[in-house]
């Protein structure tokens, strides 16, 4: 079947729905609506058996949805209506949350569903509860409602009521220091997570707040700042206190959008004197606080954690977590696993910490070297097997970063994007040595020019990632804290080890590291040398959010499913009824 997917963004979602689908046979193709693009003369070019909009901010014109049978996915539960869902969801700390997908009509989230599904709400972020739980819950539901479209035999029950909600504005996010709690101000920052962030005032300025983490220990006046972490601010509530790792100035009316920074960055000079106040390393399982790299052991496997907002990593998050790479490595251990976090994995170099300094070029460049400083202690580390374990998605560097490691493990929803093309750059991390090593050469091209996403179980069978691991978000940490400790006694593990070291040893008297290092780095050096090199506007337009002029060329074309899936008939009548079982269509993750 051909189905065109309609979306504001190319998100993370939209993203996981491509790679989906396609694993499941079908050939897609994605148009964005935006304000200068007929999404009418796009449906009629591509033809498709079936629209889907997995993430849409406008309504679907009346001249799509009437000639054709157009779904959209809305992220709330049945009869949940309004463009706020997930923000109310996470504000009011609801237990269970869900994902309906219904049919387009003229009244916005009120048409015929075609499927559900429900999941658990735990207390994260609402951005990272929107690349776990519900994506996974709307690919239940979205691969169930295809393939009751593909049948030709459902009927799509009506909606007899519904609630709908207002658009979540500042005024429900603001946050009262004196008198909210904790727990009232995490409600708050998660729900602003990680557009549009929680207005506030702070050192006689206005920001965005972005993220919200507890801290156990520290205490002040309530809203007074009171210690610095890892370019995190900590704040005082009216009963303890909060890590706020990102700020983000105010949008000036008719500028660009701001990008969301480094807390400490965006505050500088306006800080007045506080304690850095580090974490703990190795991990304190004692202790309820907040850092972006953490590690822990347990018996002979060391386990170094991190989690940046946004998978993004500035030269001072590379610095960092090569230290803790190295004093991971100074243990008597003989499995290091590199991640295991529920979010993202890494994306890579942090553009938006580039597009801000004072050189874009020098920092990109200072950016690029501490990056593949990191992954070349990976590269190098032939004492023990080093696992990287991706609960979240993964993309360019970021993606590279894990290919570093002896073995790849990947959550089932992980998405992964192993190229570099569409910032305009060729791409470093030394992934002329490990993609094609894993790969081959012909399928390393494809994957660095085609510029589409991998599902976590195309990569398996590409051989891009090792292992796959069916788990819900929450639980991922646990299960491959299980295989590795499973991995570390095995009896063969002493001779991988061996193994390796010999293989390092052999490939590196074939080429060195530094001879992939020094050809990948040249071409991206003359790039940020140059002005007038793409990737600078390009970086640009993505910090900015600027409205692209049109789809991309690789998005807009068909591409094909990953195998043969019969084409239904198109137009074929319902025949009946089908019979609406919730216990079947609804799992919990």
């Amino acid at each position: 079947m051909h189905v065109l997917l309609v979306a504001s963004a190319f998100n993370s979602l939209t993203q996981r729905v491509h790679a989906e689908l396609r694993d499941h046979g079908h050939s897609v193709a994605v148009e964005l609506a935006l304000p200068h693009v007929s999404l009418t003369e796009a449906a009629d070019r591509h033809q498709p058996d079936l629209v889907l909009a997995p993430m849409l901010r406008t309504a679907v014109p009346e001249e799509v949805w009437a000639a054709r049978t157009c779904l959209i996915v809305h992220p709330g539960p049945l009869g949940d209506r309004g463009p706020s869902s997930l923000d109310w969801a996470v504000r009011d700390r609801a237990a269970r949350w869900g994902v309906t997908v219904l049919q387009a009509e003229a009244e916005m989230d009120a048409g015929p569903v075609w499927a559900t599904a429900d999941c658990p709400v735990p207390p994260v972020g609402k951005s990272d509860l929107y690349r776990g739980e519900i994506a996974d819950a709307a690919l239940r539901a979205v691969l169930l409602a295809v393939g009751r479209f593909a049948s030709g035999a459902y009927v799509p029950r009506p909606q007899a009521t519904g609630i709908a909600r207002p658009a979540m504005r500042q005024d429900s996010r603001r946050i009262d220091w004196e008198a909210d709690s904790t727990e009232r101000v995490l409600s708050a920052l998660r729900a602003a997570d990680s557009q549009p962030g929680g207005r506030d005032e702070l050192l006689g300025a206005e920001w965005h707040l972005h993220g919200g983490h507890p801290a156990d220990r520290l205490r002040g006046r309530p809203g007074e700042l009171l210690a610095t972490r890892a370019g995190a601010i900590c704040r005082a509530t009216a009963d303890g206190a909060v890590w706020i790792p990102e700020l983000r100035a105010p949008r000036i009316p008719g500028g660009p959008a701001t990008p969301r920074l480094p807390a400490t960055t965006v505050l500088a000079d306006r800080l007045p004197p506080l304690r850095e106040h580090p974490a703990p390393f190795p991990t304190d399982p004692r202790r309820r606080t907040w850092s972006d790299i953490g590690y822990r052991e347990e018996g002979a496997t060391g386990f170094l954690s991190f989690s940046f907002p946004g998978g993004a990593m500035s030269t001072a998050h590379c610095r960092r977590l090569l230290d803790a790479y190295r004093a991971a490595c100074a243990r008597p251990t003989s499995v290091l696993v590199l991640g295991g976090g529920r979010d993202f994995f890494s994306n890579g170099i942090h553009l938006g910490v580039i597009e801000a300094a004072a050189d874009p070029a020098a920092e990109s460049w200072a950016n690029i070297n501490a990056i593949d400083d990191l992954v070349e202690a990976v590269l190098t580390t032939t004492d023990r097997l080093v696992v990287a374990a991706l609960g979240g998605n993964a993309a360019a560097g970021g993606a590279m970063l894990a290919l570093a490691a002896d073995e790849v493990w990947c959550r089932s929803g992980a998405v992964l994007n192993p190229h570099y093309r569409l910032m305009g750059l060729t791409g470093s991390e030394f992934w002329t040595y490990t993609l094609p090593r894993r790969v081959g050469t012909g399928v390393a091209e494809r994957l660095t020019t085609e510029a589409l996403p991998l599902s976590a179980e195309a990569a398996l069978r590409l051989g891009l990632v090792d292992r796959t691991v069916p788990c819900a978000p929450g639980a991922f940490a646990a299960e491959t804290a299980l295989l590795a400790s499973r991995l570390a006694a095995f009896p063969a593990t002493p001779a991988r080890i061996a193994a390796k070291k010999a293989r390092r040893e052999r490939d590196e008297a074939d080429r060195p590291l530094a001879a992939y290092r020094a050809a990948e780095l040249a071409p991206m050096r003359a790039t940020f040398d140059d002005p007038a090199a793409p990737y600078h506007a390009l970086r640009r337009a993505f910090v900015r959010k600027e409205t692209p002029a049109g789809t991309p060329p690789h998005l807009a074309r068909a591409v094909p499913g990953r195998h043969t899936a019969p084409l239904p008939s198109r137009g074929r009548p319902f025949t009946a009824m089908a019979v609406h079982d919730e216990a079947r269509e609804t799992p919990g993750c």
